[in-house]
């Protein structure tokens, strides 16, 4: 028989070695984020007054046409010529001057493309077509 003494080791413990293990990485970890801070500097200063006032910027115009054909320059009632004289006299003013044109559900189709034929004779570019989500 043999003896406790004569029992060859092939086996190796690794748990100090993987606790070794963690524990460097852990510190490199550490002291990796730890010099990653960033090197003081003295920054411009920018103006406290806006790039753009709002004063500077064009206005939006809304025009409205409801489900009984009526057209409004934002809440003034107007017809289809005095909608393109108004608008020319807008766009001589702001050349990139913005419009948003709000049809009605249950207008006619023809109220609406009137309205975008007199803003493309007008020459007005900018327009939005102002919708709701669905439910």
């Amino acid at each position: 028989m043999a003896s406790a003494d004569d029992k060859s080791y092939d086996d190796i413990n690794v748990t100090p070695m993987v606790d070794l293990y963690l524990v460097l990485l852990l510190i490199f970890i550490i002291m990796t984020t730890a010099g990653v801070q960033g090197v003081k500097v003295d920054l411009p200063r920018a103006s406290s007054k806006p790039a753009s006032s709002k004063l500077d910027a064009p206005k939006t115009q809304a025009i409205t046409i409801d489900n009984e054909g009526k057209i409004r320059l934002n809440t003034t009632p107007v017809t289809i010529s005095e909608l393109e004289s108004k608008l020319s006299q807008l766009k001589a003013a702001t050349p990139e001057l913005p419009v948003v044109v709000r049809g009605d559900r249950g207008s006619q189709y023809q109220g609406i493309m009137d309205v975008l034929d007199v803003l493309g004779r007008v020459g007005i570019t900018q327009i939005g077509l102002a919708t709701q989500p669905r439910k």
